[in-house]
């Protein structure tokens, strides 16, 4: 586009993102991470189709002018999408936005639950936790930190076998995008690539994971925030009401924990292999340093989860007893 300008926009782990103006028409434009494919587009398409036509307000692929989802570029992947005008947050400012946010998602998976076509592009494993303890213990199983977290690993409650619902597959507070003027309102999800079946378990624990830490994701030693928690729970059951079955409900905390510890491990490994996640230049020497400080973060997180396990299930209680 003549005359366009492009601003970085900072904060993603994975793809690359851009703002870009062209007169009065901002549109978004990605380099995707090498792990994704060019079919994940026709994916993010279809899904946001059938969220259109449920009433879901959701960003669309600007197609090319040759019709196509993404384009190839010097052997990367890219996309457009359309601009929303949005505020993101790293970490949740407050009750009022778990709450918001949580029912925005809950309304998500509404708006899926009866979304048939098949995906081509669905990453297999990204929530295999016994894979990726076996990867840690043999990238970097010596080291006294993969030894902590696979201590961790063995005192995780075991999940029971559970629905795989379509599932966005990364509910960080940062891939729900709010109002800026108050009070609190959840415009959209962003970020699709990563939908797929999922049980709940692991897909609400990644986003209570996120949410309800109010430290965020680049300090060693967070805590989980109870009230986060159960507001959070309260705006994802009023908005879900009868989605959610018995089973799934009581694994949410099981599955926090579950998430915290794999995450735990995936910085870990990425601390030795060095490839994988994003890093903040500005505040971190090293991937391998801000990895290593997430990997202690996630740990801390899990015990936080564990040493509340009871309360935390009485509130999953309490918010789908209303």
């Amino acid at each position: 586009m003549a005359g366009a300008v492009a601003e970085p926009v900072a904060g993603g782990l994975i793809n690359r993102t851009y703002r870009v103006v062209a007169g009065d028409r901002p549109i978004v434009l990605q380099r995707l991470h090498p792990v994704f494919r060019a079919e994940v587009n026709d994916d993010i398409d279809a899904v946001t189709e059938h969220l259109a036509h449920k009433g879901v307000y959701t960003p669309r692929l600007v197609r090319t002018r040759d019709g196509a989802t993404s384009l190839a570029v010097d052997g990367a992947i890219w996309r457009a999408l359309t601009y929303v005008d949005g505020a993101t947050h790293h970490r949740c400012p407050g009750a009022a936005h778990a709450e918001a946010g949580f029912a925005a998602i809950a309304r998500f998976h509404r708006a899926l639950a009866d979304f048939g076509a098949p995906l081509r592009s669905a990453r297999p494993g990204v929530h295999d936790t016994a894979a990726h303890l076996a990867r840690l213990r043999a990238v970097a199983g010596d080291r006294p930190l993969a030894r902590d977290i696979l201590a961790a690993a063995a005192d995780l409650p075991v999940l029971a076998p559970a629905p795989r619902r379509l599932a966005h597959g990364d509910l960080k507070i940062s891939n729900v995008l709010f109002a800026r003027e108050a009070p609190p309102r959840a415009l959209c999800l962003i970020d699709l690539d990563t939908v797929g079946r999922q049980t709940m378990a692991y897909e609400l624990g990644d986003a209570l994971r996120s949410w309800c830490n109010p430290h965020g994701e680049d300090v060693s030693a967070p805590e989980i925030d109870e009230e986060l928690v159960a507001r959070a729970l309260r705006g994802y059951a009023d908005a879900a009401g009868a989605l959610l079955t018995p089973i799934e409900r009581a694994d949410l905390i099981a599955g926090l924990e579950t998430v915290c510890v794999e995450l735990a491990a995936r910085f870990c490994v990425d601390v030795v292999e060095d490839r994988y996640f994003g890093w903040d230049p500005a505040r971190f020497a090293s991937r391998r340093e801000h990895n290593e400080v997430r990997a202690r973060g996630q740990l801390a997180l899990a015990h936080s989860v564990r040493r509340r396990r009871a309360a935390l299930r009485a509130l999953v209680d309490r918010a789908f007893a209303r």
